[in-house]
């Protein structure tokens, strides 16, 4: 071996170990920096425990740090036993500071109760599913409440800390038959012995469900609920759009606050104002659920619309949502989560106000609010006691148009007689218009005179024909919205092909109007034009008075209206004002076939026009 060969040998040599020898002192010296690490992290855990913390301290997951890669290095025995003294100095530090807390998996507790099927996760202590019984579809299904399942609803936040994705212990069985009063308790545990304690309590037949969260170690200053998995619609939205279809499903935020019950729809976002809150939550259309609360509390409410992709984009979407407000210095936090199918007798019992979430007044009207809602809820409790009489909701919507039309009928006749007594001294009124034409006063006077004569009032064409009008409407407008909104004419069939009084009665889907009858060919309003036809040309004819053109187009645009408005109706009020243009147009035959009179001309004017004929002057 040349002199040459053994320098570089020696050299290589010394570069070897001394490269070994830096990077044992680098493990050595990481090694050390990482045990000081957590030793300072557990003496900050100690102390916070010793200070009594006032925030959850959740999971964190830190990166270990590493050395950079060598190539071809090998790690001494020195460097791992350093790194086995920092790692076990550092545990039993740990160790020391706070109780060690059992590795929690991911799983599910289901809940059967009379009412519904409700599925909890571990994973933020949330409700997961809720399945209603009472909304079966005709394939014997129930359908599901919640949107999105992977969100759920009832995440909750204390302060900074959101328990969203926390995996919290719990000790039940999978699945859970309500015979009696059963609770189910997740509890989540922090690195400092803090504890949060999620409890739900159901019963065998109860809308609510009591959710209590407890804090044990700490106070939180405010809390945050989230509902961000939205509702879902539970029936078959119609494909394709329409002229007011869309008026049938809804998709609102709902809420009760200073003793109003509230509705609202919005397309972005919304902040809903400062006020004591007795529940918040959604609907949809046979269906809501809320957050009651025991006292009416000032929470923060604020909601995003949510776009449900659909086929035929026709679902309104839903929205989601959080509730905040402060604990003040509270150890617990209850409130009952309440799933509601939307049958009135059994919202109403609730003395919540639900009831107004299937029918509210209007602003435009003062006190509607009240008394229209007291109109509805009495409709539905006729058509139910109809029902129980003739177990047929086509019978009791027969039989209310019978009531209804029964009850306006003398305002009516009274309307008629006038208007043909009217019509009768038409010869007479037309000498009075000539004779002082430039004397209104005794003009006014003598037409007066006239119609104490003939024991006319003309005052009760208008009383006579508004008022049973203003009897009707309202009830139109009760049956309109209970048809369209109640539960416990979801599904009702009525005879012959009409299967379902709550939707349109489509016959045959292959067959459709873009925007009329998107859903199929409907017969009940083809049935109501001709129905509004022979009714308004009868009513036309005995109107005295009315210029003729007016008549016709009456006569023809009223028919094409009634299309429009029927052709998505539900069922039972299209049946409902069918019957009543029958009614209409037999009472009209028969009154008028009592009192008809041939109409007579004056014979002072010989057959000329008012407009034309000559004054008559005094002599």
């Amino acid at each position: 071996m040349n002199k040459n060969t053994i320098i570089g040998s020696i050299l290589m040599a010394v570069i070897v170990i001394w490269w070994m020898t830096m990077n044992s002192a680098n493990a050595e010296a990481q090694a050390k920096a990482k045990a000081e690490a957590q030793a300072k992290a557990a003496a900050a855990q100690v102390e916070s425990a010793q200070n009594g913390a006032s925030e959850l301290v959740l999971p964190a997951t830190v990166p270990e740090e590493k050395a950079p890669p060598v190539l071809g290095a090998v790690q001494d025995d020195s460097a791992k036993a350093s790194d086995a003294v920092a790692s076990d100095s550092a545990t039993a530090a740990a160790d020391s500071a706070a109780p060690v807390v059992p590795a929690v998996a991911p799983r599910t507790v289901t809940v059967e109760t009379d009412k519904f099927i409700m599925t909890l996760s571990n994973k933020g202590g949330k409700v997961q599913s809720v399945i209603v019984k009472a909304l079966k579809d005709t394939a014997g299904n129930y359908p599901e409440l919640i949107q999105d399942t992977a969100l759920g609803a009832l995440d909750l936040k204390l302060g900074a800390a959101d328990l969203t994705d926390a995996l919290f212990a719990v000790d039940a069985p999978e699945w859970i038959v309500v015979d009696s009063d059963t609770s189910v308790q997740f509890t989540f545990t922090d690195a400092n012995g803090n504890k949060v304690i999620r409890s739900y309590g159901f019963t065998k037949d109860g809308a609510a469900v009591r959710q209590v969260n407890r804090f044990v170690g700490f106070k939180p200053a405010a809390y945050e609920l989230s509902w961000k998995g939205g509702m879902r619609e539970t029936e078959a939205i119609p494909k394709g759009k329409s002229l007011g279809g869309a008026s049938y499903f809804f998709s609102e935020v709902i809420y009760r606050d200073n003793e109003m019950t509230e509705r609202e729809t919005f397309s972005d976002a919304m902040t809903f104002d400062d006020a004591n809150y007795y529940w918040v939550g959604m609907r949809r259309k046979y269906v809501a659920m809320s957050v009651q609360f025991d006292k009416p509390v000032p929470a923060k409410v604020n909601a995003k619309h949510v776009e449900v992709p659909t086929e035929a984009n026709t679902d309104p979407g839903t929205y989601r949502l959080t509730i905040a407000d402060e604990t003040r210095g509270a150890d617990s936090v209850a409130y009952s989560f309440m799933v509601l199918p939307l049958q009135w007798d059994e919202v109403e019992s609730l003395g919540q106000g639900y009831e107004k979430v299937i029918v509210t007044g209007s602003k435009w009207f003062p006190g509607s609010s009240v008394w229209f809602v007291w109109i509805c809820k009495w409709l539905l409790k006729l058509l139910k006691f109809f029902y129980g009489l003739i177990p047929n909701y086509g019978v009791a919507i027969i039989l209310i148009t019978f009531v209804v039309r029964g009850l306006t009928t003398p305002f009516m006749v009274k309307q008629i007689k006038s208007t043909r007594g009217m019509a009768s001294l038409k010869p007479q009124l037309d000498e009075i218009n000539v004779k002082y034409r430039t004397d209104p006063q005794k003009k006014q006077a003598a037409i007066m005179e006239l119609y104490a004569k003939n024991g006319v009032n003309p005052l009760s064409s208008c009383t006579g024909g508004c008022l049973p009008m203003l009897i009707q409407m309202p009830i139109f407008m009760g049956l309109f919205f209970v048809l369209g909104r109640a539960m416990e004419l979801r599904g009702m069939p009525a005879f012959l092909w009409i299967s379902d009084l709550s939707r349109s009665d489509v016959v045959w889907s292959g067959f459709s109007i873009p925007f009329i009858m998107p859903s199929g060919l409907a017969i009940l309003p083809w049935i109501m034009v001709a129905t509004t036809y022979f009714q308004t040309k009868v009513t036309m004819s005995s109107s005295a008075g009315m210029d003729p053109a007016q008549q016709k187009m009456m006569v023809w645009m009223m028919p094409a209206m009634m299309f429009l408005f029927s052709a998505v109706m539900p069922s039972g009020l299209v049946l409902y004002w069918i019957v009543g243009n029958i009614w209409s147009i037999i009472q009209y035959k028969v009154i008028h076939k009592k009192m008809d009179a041939p109409a007579t001309v004056s014979d002072k004017l010989k057959g000329k026009d008012v407009k034309d004929a000559e004054i008559v002057r005094k002599k």
